[in-house]
């Protein structure tokens, strides 16, 4: 790869890649604004394209009814009978947006134009990339507990998203588990009942974390079985999971459970870290998006910094609402910059 003029100036500088990401690129590169994207380089240990990148499977992204996998849909997708090959990625290159596999490290949104520091070079002002305005989508990292095997059966029977994997040949009229006592927990197990015979659910306390409202819903169901005070320790199989060692946190005693899928909700992290005192944050590290004129939009605190996907929705985390906040943030900051002169 080139290197970078220092100093480079552009209107808008996108960080992260992903639905969001790409959605804003084209949207952005199509109104002339000729966007550069920092898409990341195993920034928050996923590649760049964002957590799809780790999903084996997707039947709900519209226009595709026989489905394909997360890198497909980011990287390389075959267009029916054609030997062309298409992508988000290539459609955002496809129309003009320059992107750099690399990571913003560093930030300062003081005063425009906005600064940003490529990893490995934030350490000098002459390095710093001045833009206009910026997009963020960083996303959110799903949190695991990185037991043995874990790594072995991720995306063949380990997941971190019910909603997304959950319907999953693989995962069909078999036994299940979902570790988590949360809301979120909750509401993943009782979603897997329609496609699961019996889901487990896994609590390393005795008791639910969850409204009780959920609570009730789940304690109330006639699929789900819930685990007390138990931890997952190991996942077994063949090609795909088909075993789950766990361990009681009291009596500390190991024994199996014979599962097909475990699927983890015990939380998201925004990948807002390199953010942190340059915008306004939730307490659960989530920036912080503000009405424009009384309408929903992508402001962030910063005027001119506009926040899209995962990095800013702690609710429905989808490829497709991602897409559809790219699109909001590529439109808000399109208006905005021609609201500035530029």
């Amino acid at each position: 790869m080139a290197p970078i003029p220092a100093a480079a100036h552009h209107r808008v500088v996108v960080v992260g890649s992903g639905p969001a990401g790409h959605t804003a690129a084209i949207y952005l590169a199509r109104a002339n604004l000729e966007p550069v994207m920092y898409e990341g380089f195993l920034a928050a240990g996923i590649a760049a394209g964002g957590q799809l990148t780790t999903t084996t499977e997707i039947e709900n992204f519209p226009g595709f009814p026989d489905g394909l996998s997360g890198p497909e849909l980011m990287e390389r997708v075959r267009c029916g009978e054609s030997s062309e090959l298409s992508s988000m990625r290539q459609q955002s290159i496809k129309f003009g947006t320059k992107i750099h596999t690399e990571t913003i490290s560093r930030v300062d949104f003081s005063q425009r134009p906005f600064r940003l520091w490529r990893e490995g070079h934030d350490e000098k002002d002459e390095d710093a990339i001045l833009a206009d305005s910026v997009v963020i989508a960083t996303g959110a990292t799903a949190k695991r507990l990185f037991i043995e095997g874990e790594d072995t059966y991720w995306q063949a029977g380990i997941s971190a998203c019910a909603v997304c994997d959950g319907a999953v040949p693989i995962f069909r009229n078999k036994p299940l588990v979902v570790i988590g006592g949360g809301d979120s927990a909750s509401e993943e197990a009782v979603f897997l009942t329609k496609y699961a015979s019996k889901v487990y659910v896994l609590v390393r306390r005795d008791k639910l974390r969850a409204s009780k409202v959920m609570a009730d819903r789940l304690l109330n169901h006639p699929k789900v079985e819930i685990l007390w005070n138990k931890i997952p320790i190991r996942a077994e199989g063949d090609r795909l999971l088909k075993n789950l060692v766990i361990e009681d946190t009291v009596t500390k005693e190991r024994t199996n459970l014979a599962v097909n899928g475990l699927f983890y909700a015990i939380g998201h992290t925004p990948n807002t870290a390199v953010f942190k005192g340059q915008i306004d944050l939730h307490d659960t590290g989530y920036i912080k998006v503000h009405p424009n004129a009384g309408v929903p939009s992508t402001y962030t605190s910063v005027e001119g910094v506009f926040a899209a996907g995962d990095v800013q929705d702690a609710t429905y985390r989808q490829a497709i609402t991602a897409a559809g906040s790219g699109c909001m943030a590529a439109l808000d900051c399109e208006r905005w910059l021609e609201g500035q002169g530029h």
